[in-house]
Order: C-alpha cells, then sequence, then structure tokens
C-alpha cells in the first residue's frame, strides 16, 4: 500500500524532507502509541473502524498532518481527531459552498506542501491538524468501507499499511508479546453465506474461531503486527463455489421508503469460472496500440512483433500522440493480410514529437467511440513523457470505462507517469510493465498481448426472482464482460412492499457466455438479513450511484433526486463529485451538540482538509537482481573479448544482404519501416547479444497473416540457407512449398525460443495454420528441418 499516518513539519530542514529529501515525513518523534482496529468483511466488502493514538516524544511542538491513501474502491465516510479539549471533524459540503470556505480556510498552503512529496502519489485523504505541543497525544478516528480485490487463488484480500502499527522491538530489548498486545488491539469478524473456510495472515495471530454452527461467521485478532515493517495481507478463503455471491443490507429506519438508504440494497458480486476455450474469429476482441512519438525509434521493433502477433478476425489500431494524436485509420479494422501489411509499411510514417503529451484527448476519442459488436477493447499504452497536470482527468477517463477496456501501461525507466500507468492498469485490470530496453520492449508487449487474448466472459446479465410487490433497480449494473481471473461488483436497490412478509428469500441468476458455450448460475439471498447500522453496502451503492449521476445528463426530475442523494451522501461522509471536505476544529463541549455541518459554534475554526490527487514520483527498480545479473554476464563476455554466437554470421549476412540486389519481396519489406537496429539505450539486455536479432526480425516480417510462411529468397537468405538447398531438401513434391517454408521457420524459430520468448504467439499461429493444412507430413518435415538446419526440435512443437 501507499504510505500512510502521521507527517510531521521539520522547520530546522526548511524545504527538504527529514530523511534528506523529505519536507513532510512519517516522523519517528510522533510515535504511534496504540491502535485498535475492528474490521468486519462479509463476502468482497470491508467495514473498518480504527482508533489511532499518536503521541510527540520531543521537548519540541510539531506540525502534524493525517493522511491515508484511497482508491476508487474506498470510501473514507468518518474521520476526526481529538488533542486535549479540541476535535477537528471532517466534514462534506456541497462543491461550491466547499470552494468558498477553502477560501477562507487558512493553512492552505500546508496541503500544496504534499504535492511536492516524491514518495506520495495518487489519491490521499489528507487533514491538517495543527501544532501538537511536547508529550501530548492525538487520538485519530477514521472510518472507511472498501470493495476487496479478487486474488488468483479466490481469496479475498484485506490490507492495512505498516504504518498504522505500533513499532516493534526486538525481542529482549523493549517489548514482550504482553506489551504488544496492549498497543495493538486488531480483531477481525468474518461473514459469508457460503461459508469461511481458511484464512492466510503474513502475521502472528489467534486461531480462527467460528461463530455460528454452519460456519458461516468466523473471528481472528493479531497478536503482533508483521515483521520487518511489511503491510499486514488477510487473504479469506470461502467455502464451496463463489461465482455468485451476494451480501443483502436492511435499510435505515430513519430514512424515507423508496430513497435509497431507506431501501434494501444488496452487493451481488460476480467472479465467473472461464474455462480456457479457443474463441472463435468474431470474439477475439479489438486491440489499440497507443504509442508516444517520443518512443519512435525505440518501439518499432515493438510494434511489428506486437501487429505479427494478432490473431485472425480481431480489430486492431494504432494511435501515435504527442502535442496532437494521430491514428492509422478512422476505427478499428479487421486483422487480415492486407490490413497487417498496410499497417507494418505505415509504422515508418510515426513522426518523432518532443512536445506535449495529449494522452488525455487520445483516451476521450477512443472511449467515445463505441465498443464494436460488443468486443473486449483493451490498449497497449507505450509513454515516456510526464502528462503534468491531467493525471486525475486521465484517471476519471479511465475508471468511468474500466468495466469494458483493459489498458496495459508500458512506461520505460526514465519515465515521470509510472504511477499514472500503474493506477491505469490497476483500475482496469490490465497489467504495468516497467521498460528498461528495447528487447524488454517488445517481449513485455507481447507477453501482455498473450495475456490480452486469453478467453473472458462476456454476455454478462442478471435477472432476478423476488416475492411479488419487490422490485429491484440497478444502481451500479453488470459489466458487459469480465475478464480472466477478475471479479466485479453490482449493487442493487430492492423497492417495494411484499404482498406476503412470510417469504424472507430472493434468487439472482447470472448468465454469460465464453465463447460458444453459455453458462447461468442461480443464487438464493435472504431478504431479512441481519441489521447493521454502519450500513457499508449502502455507503459503496451510494458512491457509486453519485458517480453514475455525474456521468450522466440528467433531467429536471432526475436532477430532484440528485440532490436529494447528494444531502443523503453528505450525512453519510460519501464524497462525490458534487462534494468536497473540510475540516471543524471545534471544543470537545461544542462537539457532541453540533447536528448540522451548516451550524458553527463560535470556537469552531475551518482546518484544511481534502481529498488530493498528489503527483510525486518513487523510482521503482523492476527485476533489479536479474537485470543486474544479465548486464555483468554481458560485460564478462566483452571483457573476455569472446563473441556472442552468430555475431560473425550477422556480420556475414548484413553484407551480403546489402551487397545483392533485393528480391520483390524484400523491396516490398524495404517499403516498410526502416528499422532500427542500433542499440543507443544505456542498458541493452544480453539476449540481443546471444541470437541473431536481425535474421530474427526479417523471419518476423515475412511472416503471413495466417501464421504461415512464404518459400522465398528472402526467408532462406534469413535462415542461413539459399533457396536451392531448401528447395532441393523438400521431404517429397508431395509437400506444399508454403507448408514445407513454414515448418523450416518454425524449427528455426523454436531454437531461439529460450533467447526470444515473444516468439511463441508466431510459433503458435505457425502450428494452427499447420493443423489446418490436409495431407501434410508434419514429422516427416520436421525431420528434413532439423537435418537441413542442424538443431533437433521434437515433434511436439505442433502441439503448442
Amino acid at each position: 500500500m501507499r504510505k500512510s499516518g502521521i507527517l510531521t513539519k521539520c522547520c530546522m530542514y526548511r524545504g527538504l524532507f527529514q530523511r534528506g529529501i523529505r519536507f513532510f515525513s512519517s516522523c519517528p518523534e510522533v510515535k504511534l502509541e496504540v491502535v485498535t482496529v475492528n474490521v468486519t468483511i462479509q463476502d468482497f466488502i470491508a467495514d473498518v473502524v480504527s482508533e489511532l493514538f499518536f503521541r510527540n516524544t520531543q521537548q519540541v511542538s510539531k506540525e502534524t498532518m493525517f493522511i491515508f491513501p484511497v482508491d476508487s474502491h474506498t470510501v473514507v465516510h468518518t474521520f476526526y481527531a481529538t488533542v486535549g479539549d479540541t476535535r477537528i471533524e471532517a466534514m462534506l459540503w456541497e462543491k461550491e459552498e466547499a470552494q468558498q470556505l477553502c477560501n477562507a480556510t487558512s493553512g492552505m498552503e500546508n496541503l500544496r506542501y504534499l504535492q511536492d512529496q516524491w514518495d506520495l502519489w495518487g489519491p490521499f485523504f489528507a487533514c491538517f491538524l495543527g501544532t501538537l505541543p511536547p508529550n501530548r497525544e492525538v487520538a485519530i478516528s477514521l472510518c472507511y468501507v472498501q470493495e476487496l480485490p479478487l486474488q488468483p487463488d479466490g481469496a479475498a484480500q484485506f490490507c492495512w499499511p505498516c504504518e498504522l502499527f505500533p513499532p516493534v522491538y526486538p525481542i529482549g530489548l523493549l517489548s514482550s508479546k504482553e506489551e504488544s498486545s496492549e498497543k495493538l488491539h486488531f480483531s477481525i469478524c468474518l461473514k459469508s453465506a457460503h461459508g469461511v473456510s481458511h484464512i492466510n495472515i503474513n502475521s502472528s495471530h489467534t486461531p480462527l474461531q467460528y461463530t455460528a454452527p454452519d460456519q458461516t461467521s468466523a473471528e481472528v485478532s493479531l497478536k503482533l503486527p508483521p515483521w520487518l515493517q511489511t503491510d499486514l495481507k488477510l487473504l479469506v478463503y470461502y467455502r464451496g463455489s463463489h461465482t455468485l455471491s451476494a451480501v443483502a443490507e436492511r435499510s435505515d429506519p430513519k430514512a424515507p421508503p423508496g430513497s435509497l438508504l431507506g431501501d434494501p440494497v444488496v452487493m451481488v458480486t460476480l467472479t465467473p469460472s472461464i474455462p480456457k476455450v479457443a474463441p472463435s474469429p468474431g470474439q477475439l476482441g479489438e486491440f489499440l496500440f497507443l504509442m508516444d512519438r517520443s518512443l519512435f525509434r525505440d518501439a518499432q521493433n515493438t510494434l511489428l512483433f506486437l501487429l505479427k502477433s494478432l490473431p485472425l478476425g480481431c480489430y486492431f489500431n494504432i494511435y501515435s500522440f504527442g502535442a496532437t494524436f494521430k491514428a492509422f485509420y478512422p476505427q478499428s479494422v479487421e486483422y487480415t493480410q492486407e490490413s497487417m501489411d498496410n499497417a507494418v509499411g505505415r509504422i515508418s510514417s510515426i513522426c518523432p514529437d518532443l512536445g506535449g503529451c495529449d494522452l488525455l484527448g487520445l483516451l476521450r476519442s477512443i472511449y467515445s467511440t463505441p465498443l464494436l459488436h460488443g468486443r473486449a477493447r483493451q490498449l497497449f499504452i507505450f509513454i515516456q513523457r510526464k502528462i503534468s497536470s491531467e493525471e486525475e482527468a486521465v484517471m476519471a477517463e479511465v475508471y468511468r470505462y474500466r468495466d469494458h477496456d483493459r489498458c496495459f501501461c508500458f512506461p520505460t525507466g526514465r519515465c515521470d507517469s509510472f504511477n499514472l500507468s500503474q493506477a491505469m492498469a490497476l483500475e482496469t485490470k490490465g497489467e504495468c510493465v516497467c521498460i528498461h530496453s528495447k528487447m524488454d520492449m517488445a517481449s513485455e508487449a507481447v507477453k501482455c498481448l498473450q495475456r490480452a487474448m486469453q478467453p473472458l466472459a462476456s454476455g454478462i446479465s442478471l435477472h432476478w426472482d423476488l416475492p411479488p410487490g419487490l422490485e429491484v433497480s440497478m444502481i451500479r449494473k453488470a459489466p458487459e464482460m469480465i475478464f480472466q481471473g477478475h471479479k466485479s461488483s453490482s449493487y442493487a436497490q430492492i423497492h417495494g412492499q411484499a404482498q406476503d412478509p412470510a417469504v424472507g428469500e430472493g434468487a439472482v441468476t447470472l448468465q454469460y457466455h465464453v465463447g460458444s458455450q453459455s453458462f447461468s448460475y442461480t443464487l438464493r439471498f435472504s431478504l431479512s438479513p441481519s441489521s447493521n447500522n454502519r450500513l457499508p453496502v449502502h455507503r459503496m451503492a451510494m458512491m457509486h450511484l453519485l458517480w453514475k449521476l455525474a456521468w450522466e445528463r440528467t433531467s429536471r426530475a432526475e436532477k430532484d433526486v440528485q440532490h436529494s442523494e447528494v444531502k443523503s451522501s453528505i450525512s453519510l461522509g460519501i464524497p462525490s463529485p458534487f462534494t468536497a471536505s473540510v475540516a471543524v476544529s471545534m471544543k470537545q463541549r461544542d462537539a457532541w451538540q453540533h447536528e448540522s455541518a451548516m451550524f458553527f459554534f463560535p470556537s469552531c475554526n475551518l482546518v484544511p482538509c481534502q481529498l488530493l490527487w498528489l503527483r510525486g514520483f518513487r523510482p521503482v527498480w523492476f527485476k533489479s537482481t536479474k537485470f543486474w545479473m544479465v548486464q555483468k554476464c554481458q560485460f564478462c563476455l566483452e571483457m573476455l573479448g569472446r563473441k556472442a554466437p552468430d555475431t560473425e554470421a550477422l556480420t556475414q549476412f548484413s553484407a551480403s544482404y546489402s551487397e545483392r540486389e533485393p528480391s520483390p519481396e524484400e523491396q516490398v519489406m524495404e517499403d516498410a519501416p526502416a528499422f532500427n537496429s542500433s542499440w543507443d539505450w544505456t542498458i541493452s539486455p544480453l539476449s540481443t547479444r546471444l541470437c541473431d536479432f536481425s535474421r530474427l526480425r526479417v523471419v518476423v516480417a515475412l511472416q503471413k497473416a495466417n501464421g504461415s510462411w512464404a518459400l522465398t529468397t528472402a526467408l532462406a537468405s534469413a535462415l542461413g540457407l539459399s533457396k536451392a538447398d531448401v528447395e532441393g531438401q523438400r521431404p517429397s513434391e508431395d509437400v506444399q512449398p508454403t507448408a514445407w517454408a513454414t515448418v523450416l521457420a518454425l524449427a528455426w524459430l523454436h531454437q531461439y525460443k529460450w533467447k526470444v520468448s515473444w516468439s511463441e504467439l508466431l510459433q503458435a499461429k505457425a502450428c494452427r495454420w499447420l493443423r489446418d493444412q490436409a495431407e501434410v507430413q508434419l514429422d516427416e518435415c520436421l525431420e528434413a528441418a532439423n537435418s537441413l538446419l542442424g538443431c533437433f526440435v521434437d515433434p511436439s512443437i505442433f502441439r503448442i
């Protein structure tokens, strides 16, 4: 998790952070002494109530601020801090009024200082607490609800930041288990109609105690914080299949019927089981490649490999962006031999651009285009430049379309937009990979493409069966599709009056398709759940409803509903696009009397408190050990003066290739982009030194869209052979030249599989094409290919 906790202003290092490069810090002088946390987890929603007690152990006063990381799945609805007889409470206001209050609030510059934090990025809840006198204590109450992510093994994961644990000292120095138990009170209640199976916690804890005979509820407590200052990670496993789960919550008896709070709400979590099936051409989806023009020279090979790896029948488009953006095609086109050749030939038309970075405009243009026949749309974003002040707007666009668009992001090692890229990928269930070299870019991009081509659940629909008299209104409808290994949550409001009060159950049915297969799951749930005055499901539903109202154009009647729900959200503390936070400082004796944020006592003062989007940057080192070892091996080879395998062959091939007249096939290739083979990045991976990349690029460029190769002079030269040798070694006249060339290229590619991992998709396309050919003696062809190439490739290759 991102950094959280108390930050202190260090006057002696004005303008710098306390640990050398920080201005605000998790200051050790303000110690977290006691932590009390109560977590209630129902399926995939967590309700957290916490109290944190900090103390200034220094003999000088400290200016303090509390920060807590949030995301689109977390709603901080209650925050207040108590220092002596003063209470600071965060309150929500309608947007315009909050702006006026912010203008009248002194000390707002304290929040702006956070923008300079190198290790604080993304959305944060922040509240300035003022000056904490020596040896004084500040008690903080923080309450929030959160949708929990799904892990690959089906568990629900809950995390708690390491900064919000009391310090743990080595055994024998200061603290004992008894002393730790006095400082830490961390209890977790688990509930699920499916039944709680088991848990996994990276910390010492009590045994899991079931509190219901059917094991639908259980409790556990922490004994010690996690070691080595790591975040707490709790994995909860439920019994049976949880393809469909539902958490129903009673209405608030104080709210009027018909409003969101006045009706029951059901949270439905969808985790469809997706079998591994080969998708048909009409179900392959849409692939969009977004290239930062400042990466033009470095990304040409990557675009080539991506284009060659696409499956027939999918749709694709290529965009380049800088100060402006351009598309290869007005709209995505079907992947055919003609469209692939056209796109490869146009890669060289991408002109370098070191100006602005209009990613926001490009995303808005893409998202405004309807999905093609309901196909999944997956974006591959290669970026090197910083987005500057548009990060929050970019994330708002990504969040809005996250249910049917997925982002794979590839920031370069020097990129200032890594954090934004990571957030886009996480929000859309994609992946973010930091790129350190050209070869790394191609390899990681094709790996992500392989993941993007996995089957998904589409045509998702929910059907409700409720007792007569009850109706359902969807607050957040089911998404159009769910990608493999992920989940989605929908919220429904149940209104009306059941004709037969004795009927206390309803049912919901999930239907979806994977390829040509159809699936249906039905779940029955109680319409009379146990009361929960904290209303965690209603709070999350309220957040989704307010975002929905903000995005959609509303009629006059809907605006009345919007106004009513905004007032309800303010009473619940649910932030939205229509509200903003400002804290109020008041004397403790007055705090219990106030009933409305609009009423102030003479002792009240406004305090800076906001949801902030911070733009710090923390350097991220991916695969550092592996990367260091690779460079060390390359350095040793250079110091020993050894040539890597195939280096001499590469030199001879390049010389002969440039001396002779090009064939018609090669002329076509020369019309394509002049791929830059210079490795001008500071670090280049060892694989570029261990394989003839120039030959590999030619072999890849000659592959057809259907996965086959034509028997040409260009292909023979790239394989290090003459065309006469290739034709002379053809097993028999019955073997078609295209089939023989494809087996030969496939065997040659397989030699480099351990060096060039991204060739697997190219090989898979070739194998599919070969299997579709009638009367091709694959074993006989492979034996001849092994003999001609001087290698040994097992026949199992045809099962890729």
